[in-house]
């Protein structure tokens, strides 16, 4: 008997355990790089961890790497909106027009170092485009590093871009490669890789941070910066969360989900993306492949050229009631303040 009593009082001690240490809320993050790459191992994990840890173990955050959940890139927005997932991490430009005001950040030679720019553009956001995001709630807005050619062949003068077919990351991207002369090819990141080796593609537009993920460093070997702290161009991206699984969470998790989201969120991302660019710089020059950095001269002639997009870019969100140029002086304003 006192067998069978000290068994149900064991059972029981485990069953009360397990019931405390189990998590209250479970948050299904969805994204679509593999988990060693620099914003899943550099960024989400750690701020799923501070999650966990700021709840005390009553939120848990499963991560799915790869689209491992369904779907395609550019349906993740949609799909923490929907809730068919709880959180996601997406490139913002993946959805043509859908985040006309965000685009200001990717006019060409915008910003430069993500950390500071992803603080700017995340208090721009705020400021002026909450809008967009109203049908979720946003966590953070990010961007990323000096945004730069990776090509076949040696890419020196902008007369050495003409004709050659370009992946662009976004709608603003691709506008600003058929200014300066390349056929625009849209298509998400994952695909990079495999359309330089196929040849459907003879560069890419993306920045150090996502090479080596993709290998891209052993399929081309010449890659293009240029002169001063902008690069030629960056992305934007959001971390986003279902409205309705954020609402229906006690007052004390909201708090921690509100803890964790904003500048500094935006700025962790950020600090990934500039410490992915050292380790995608140092797989080329590991490669033996050759870097071509523009002097000042060609960079204005860059600069210059690209300089339509954003006249573009102003008709278009002005056809949309958009006041673009207000837009641009408050993200310059935003830049110069927390870009130093």
């Amino acid at each position: 008997m006192k067998l069978i009593s000290k068994l149900l009082a064991a059972t029981f001690g485990l069953v009360v355990w397990q019931s405390a240490s189990a998590a209250d809320v479970t948050l299904r993050f969805h994204q679509f790089l593999p988990p060693q790459a620099t914003i899943p191992s550099k960024a989400i994990a750690p701020w799923a961890a501070k999650v966990e840890k700021d709840s005390g173990g009553r939120i848990k955050v499963q991560q799915f790497p790869t689209m491992q959940l369904g779907g395609k890139p550019p349906e993740l927005f949609d799909q923490a909106k929907d809730g068919v997932v709880d959180i996601v991490w997406t490139v913002l430009g993946y959805t043509p027009g859908r985040f006309p005001k965000t685009e200001v950040f990717e006019l060409p030679f915008s910003v430069g170092e993500a950390e500071s720019a992803s603080r700017a553009f995340q208090e721009y956001v705020e400021k002026n485009a909450m809008d967009e995001f109203k049908d979720v709630k946003l966590i953070a807005v990010h961007v990323h590093g000096p945004g730069m050619i990776h090509s076949k062949d040696p890419v020196k003068r902008l007369e050495d871009l003409k004709g050659m077919k370009v992946r662009g990351g976004s709608r603003v991207i691709n506008i600003m490669l058929e200014q300066l002369g390349a056929v625009p090819v849209g298509m998400p990141v994952p695909a990079v890789g495999e359309a330089l080796s196929k040849g459907v593609i003879s560069a890419t537009t993306i920045p150090w941070e996502v090479v080596p993920a993709l290998k891209v460093q052993q399929i081309v070997h010449n890659h293009t910066g240029f002169a001063g702290k902008t690069g030629l161009y960056t992305q934007t991206f959001g971390v986003v969360m279902n409205k309705a699984k954020y609402d229906k969470l006690p007052a004390d998790l909201k708090k921690v989900i509100d803890a964790n989201s904003g500048i500094a969120t935006a700025a962790l991302f950020g600090k990934a993306m500039d410490d992915g660019d050292k380790g995608g710089l140092a797989a080329a020059q590991k490669a033996g492949n050759k870097i071509h950095m523009l002097d000042a001269a060609e960079t204005q002639t860059w600069l210059r050229t690209a300089s339509s997009v954003r006249d573009i870019w102003l008709k278009e969100v002005g056809s949309k009631g958009i006041d673009g140029k207000k837009l641009i002086a408050e993200a310059e304003a935003a830049i110069d303040k927390h870009v130093k």
